[in-house]
């Protein structure tokens, strides 16, 4: 019952010091420029997954651009 008191009140500290601690680790082993490009692909792999889990649909509207790029290239034929 205290751990869930404790994970309820600081979570967003305790899961920040779990991430600096990996983050920390991983630039150790792997390097700056390393831990920079695999925490740009955990990003964007969480902004993909959050924009799935809320229903928001593809980061980019790609029928949409389509439909304009159809309607534009029609103009040169």
């Amino acid at each position: 019952m205290l751990w869930r008191e404790i994970w309820d009140s600081h979570r967003g500290r305790i899961t920040g010091i779990v991430g600096g601690i990996f983050f920390g680790f991983l630039y150790l082993f792997t390097g700056f420029w390393d831990m920079l490009f695999f925490a740009l692909l955990v990003f964007i792999g969480y902004t993909l997954g959050r924009r799935s889990d809320s229903k928001l649909g593809l980061l980019i509207p790609w029928r949409e651009w389509g439909q304009w790029l159809g309607e534009r290239w029609r103009l040169f034929k």
